[in-house]
């Protein structure tokens, strides 16, 4: 695992190669986070949880009974906790579901690890029909926690794994927890690294956080036959835009020469790429039809071919593309 990596984890199998500085900073949002005891929300958290020793029974004991159960047993001040925790609740999310994960603070709720005579932590017991079964003490690499869910919960439905996993990543998106998507991606890569979803999303992460140069390290491990996949070509598209824009200076300067006048079509083109790198796309999509509208001639065209650049960008069911689209759809066939 690259400690370089700012969402923790190896981009699957490119050998170490990325490597970044960049951080989402902050606290996730509180409907992504979880009170002692209670499961986190969505598909993201709902596999991973906090117990007590009184909420033990049914966390464990009784939750066993329909799916293995891992406990993690921590406290605070332990550091191998620390470094584990994180990896195993990655593998857990990236599972989809063939086995829970129950954390178990020993500071706050000493009584169960001495009853199963857990002497040292980080420990990990693998509970199944309401008995443990399995375990493991300390902080152990990445592959060996993978393996040692494989061995608890199955081999399951790798392909139905993935899917539930892409789907949490996409909940954590939407919340603005844009970590545990990331971690999620991770863990995804880390098992299925051909997923070209999880390239994407996670590279697009890495892209809005300033890390251009680490998006496009991680699209190169993209396999060679899924290297125009629509998600990945979106991506690049989405990249190529926002390097266009960034050479365009002021947009000030395009709005001035806009109001002395409205029919300088290169100054609300230019305006146009700049609106959209700055996510702003119904403006950019506005400004384009306008040209369209004026003079389809103009530039060979050239509103309208960067029109459908900004909707593969932006992906073909974005309301921004499905709009600007009906808007196109009436000004050529009216």
């Amino acid at each position: 695992m690259s400690d370089n990596n700012p969402f923790g984890g190896s981009f699957g199998n490119n050998g170490g190669q990325y490597a970044t500085t960049v951080q989402y900073g902050g606290a996730a949002p509180a409907q992504a986070k979880a009170a002692p005891g209670e499961a986190l929300a969505g598909p993201a958290g709902d596999v991973i949880k906090d117990t007590t020793t009184a909420a033990f029974a049914a966390d464990v004991i009784q939750e066993s009974r329909r799916q293995p159960v891992l406990v993690d047993f921590w406290a605070p001040w332990c550091g191998p906790c620390k470094q584990l925790t994180p990896q195993l609740e990655k593998a857990v999310r990236a599972a989809g579901g063939k086995v829970k994960l129950v954390k178990m603070n020993i500071d706050d709720h000493p009584s169960i690890a001495g009853q199963l005579g857990i002497q040292s932590i980080p420990a990990v017991i693998a509970f199944k029909d309401g008995q443990p079964v399995d375990g493991f003490m300390g902080a152990i690499p990445e592959s060996q926690i993978n393996e040692f869910i494989t061995k608890v919960g199955g081999k399951g439905n790798g392909a139905q794994a993935v899917a539930e996993a892409l789907a949490a990543a996409a909940e954590a998106r939407d919340a603005g927890d844009m970590q545990t998507a990331a971690d999620i991606y991770d863990a995804i890569l880390a098992q299925a690294p051909e997923t070209v979803e999880a390239i994407a999303g996670l590279g697009e992460l890495l892209f809005e956080a300033g890390d251009a140069q680490g998006a496009e390290a991680l699209l190169a491990t993209a396999p060679e036959a899924k290297k125009d996949a629509p998600a990945l070509a979106a991506l690049r598209a989405k990249m190529a835009l926002a390097a266009q824009a960034a050479e365009l200076g002021n947009p000030a300067e395009f709005e001035r020469r806009l109001a002395e006048n409205p029919g300088d079509h290169q100054a609300r083109f230019d305006l146009a790429m700049i609106q959209n790198a700055r996510g702003e796309r119904m403006a950019a999509a506005d400004n384009l039809l306008s040209i369209i509208k004026a003079d389809r001639a103009w530039n060979e065209d050239g509103a309208k071919t960067q029109l459908l650049q900004f909707f593969e960008a932006w992906g073909m069911t974005d309301e921004a593309t499905l709009a600007a689209r009906r808007k196109l759809s009436s000004l050529l066939f009216s």
